[in-house]
C-alpha cells in the first residue's frame, strides 16, 4: 500500500572566490525576503572549518541608517542555553559540581530544591515555573537594586507545577538558576565566564553578555516588528532579566564556530558531549534535534524582543547554519526551510506576497478523495490564503506557485489543480484526487 508522508522542519556572499549557484540563490532569496520587508537580519553556512556563506540582510538601526554587515551582532535569546551548558559541563568535568549535586547546594530556598539536581535543571524537568513566560516580571522587580537577586527571590516562591524528573516541561527559570551557580562556584560573573570559558578558548570575537544595552556604533542591533507599513523598534531588555537563560550577544558566523569547536571536543570532552545530545522527551543538556528530511541537526532555537535565532549543526556532514533575524514578519521556521532546501538542491519556488485571488480559493476549495491512497485532503480558505489539511493531520499553508499550482515546501508537496481534481506530488510519488 502507498502511504504519504508529510514531513516536517521544527525549525559578500561567501567568502570563497567561487560562489555557488546554490548560494547565490539562497542570498536572492533573503534579498527577496528583505524588499518585501519580511526579513532583516543575518545567515551564515559553514562547511566544516570553511565559512561559506556569511551576509546580513537590512539595519542594525533604522533611525541613523546603519546596515547591518557580516559582524553586526545580534541578541540569540535562549540559544544562550546551550552556551551556559558547555560552563556547567566544564565544571563537572572540573569536579568542582556533579550532574546529582542537589539545587538546595545553591539556592535552597527554591521549593523542592533539596529533590531537584543539576542534570534535571538542564533537561527542563524540575517542575518550577518559568519566571517569563508563565509569570510576568513586575515593574518593582525591574526596578531593584539587584535584578538578578529580585529575579531569584520570584523563583524561590513558586509552588513547583510537578514533580522533579516526572516530566518535561520548557522553563527559563532552570537556566537562570544554572547561570546563579556558575557565578558562585566561579567567583566569577558570568560575563566573565562566557569570555575566559568560550569565546577566548576558541577564538570567538563577535560573542560576549552584555552589561549595557545595544551600542549600534558598535555595530550592536535593535530589533524591529513591521506594522504593515513599517519596521518599528522594540523596547530593548535590561540585560539581567534574561542573564543566563537568553541574554547572550553573537553573530551567525560565531554560532556556527562555537557548534564546530563543540563538536569537535574543544570545549568538552567526547563524554560530555555525549551527555548533552542525550535527548529525555526531545531535550538534551540545551540542544535538541532538528530534522531536515533524513538529516537531524542538533542545535537550539532563541527568542528575545524581537530577536530570533536558530543555530544548527549536523554532525555526519560537518554542516554549521545559523540564522539570527532582528526584523520579524514572516516565520522563521519557513526561512529556514527555503535556505536548506535550495542548499540541499531540493526544488523550492520563491513564495509569492501577492494575495491568492479570491475566485481561485472558491474554485479549489472542496473535500477532495483518492483511489491511491486513503487519505482525504480538504482545501479551504483562511484569512485570505489557501490552507490543506489531510485526514487526522494539522492543517498546511499553501503558497501560490502560478494559477494551478501550490506548494507546501516544508513537506516537499506540490499540488497541481484541475477542473474538480489536484495531483499531489510528494518525495517522487504522484497522487491523483477528485473533487467529492
Amino acid at each position: 500500500m502507498k502511504k504519504l508522508f508529510l514531513l516536517f522542519l521544527f525549525l559578500g556572499i561567501s567568502t570563497s572566490a567561487q560562489i555557488e549557484p546554490r548560494l547565490q540563490r539562497i542570498d536572492s532569496l533573503l534579498h527577496y525576503f528583505e524588499t518585501n520587508n519580511k526579513f532583516m537580519g543575518s545567515l551564515a553556512i559553514r562547511e566544516g572549518d570553511k565559512l561559506v556563506f556569511s551576509k546580513a540582510y537590512g539595519y542594525r538601526n533604522l533611525q541613523t541608517k546603519e546596515k547591518s554587515d557580516n559582524n553586526t551582532k545580534y541578541k540569540i535569546g535562549s540559544v544562550s542555553k546551550t552556551f551556559t551548558a558547555v560552563i556547567i559541563m566544564q565544571l563537572i568535568e572540573e569536579k568542582k559540581l556533579k550532574l546529582d549535586t542537589p539545587l538546595a547546594t545553591f539556592f535552597p530556598k527554591v521549593k523542592n530544591s533539596d529533590q531537584i539536581t543539576i542534570v534535571q535543571l538542564l533537561h527542563h524537568r524540575t517542575g518550577i515555573p518559568d519566571y517569563i513566560n508563565q509569570d510576568s516580571i513586575t515593574k518593582e522587580e525591574l526596578n531593584a537594586p539587584n535584578l538578578k537577586k529580585a529575579i531569584y527571590s520570584k523563583i524561590a516562591k513558586y509552588h513547583s507545577l510537578f514533580e522533579p524528573d516526572s516530566k518535561f516541561q520548557y522553563s527559563n527559570s532552570n537556566y537562570y538558576l544554572l547561570g546563579g551557580i556558575i557565578e558562585k562556584i566561579t567567583e566569577k560573573s558570568f560575563a566573565e565566564n562566557i569570555s575566559k570559558r568560550i569565546c577566548s578558548k576558541i577564538g570567538l570575537k563577535n560573542t560576549f553578555y552584555p552589561i549595557t544595552k545595544a551600542q549600534t556604533n558598535n555595530n550592536e542591533s535593535f530589533s524591529y516588528t513591521f506594522n504593515g507599513k513599517e519596521w518599528e523598534k522594540v523596547d530593548e531588555w535590561e540585560t539581567d532579566t534574561a542573564f543566563a537563560a537568553g541574554a547572550i550577544v553573537s553573530t551567525p558566523n560565531d554560532l556556527t564556530q562555537f557548534m564546530q569547536a563543540l563538536f569537535q571536543g574543544k570545549l568538552v570532552k567526547k563524554t560530555s558531549l555525549d551527555e548533552m545530545i542525550d535527548l529525555k522527551d526531545g531535550y538534551g543538556k540545551a540542544l535538541f534535534q532538528f530534522p531536515f528530511g533524513e538529516r537531524r541537526f542538533y542545535g537550539h532555537t532563541g527568542g528575545i524582543e524581537n530577536f530570533r535565532s536558530n543555530v544548527g549543526y549536523y554532525p555526519s556532514e560537518k554542516i554549521g547554519i545559523s540564522l539570527i533575524v532582528n526584523g520579524d514578519n514572516y516565520n522563521m521556521n519557513d526561512i529556514m526551510i527555503g535556505i536548506l532546501s535550495i542548499y540541499y538542491k531540493i526544488p523550492y519556488p520563491f513564495p509569492s506576497f501577492e494575495k491568492i485571488n479570491a475566485t481561485l480559493i472558491a474554485k479549489y476549495s472542496g473535500t477532495y478523495a483518492s483511489k491511491d491512497i486513503p487519505l482525504k485532503i480538504t482545501i479551504f480558505e483562511k484569512e485570505s490564503e489557501l490552507f490543506a489539511q489531510a485526514t487526522g493531520q494539522n492543517p498546511f499553508p499553501l503558497t501560490l506557485k502560478d494559477e494551478k499550482t501550490f506548494i507546501f515546501a516544508q513537506a516537499g508537496i506540490e499540488i497541481i489543480f484541475g477542473e474538480n481534481t489536484f495531483v499531489l506530488h510528494q518525495g517522487g510519488g504522484k497522487f491523483n484526487f477528485t473533487k467529492e
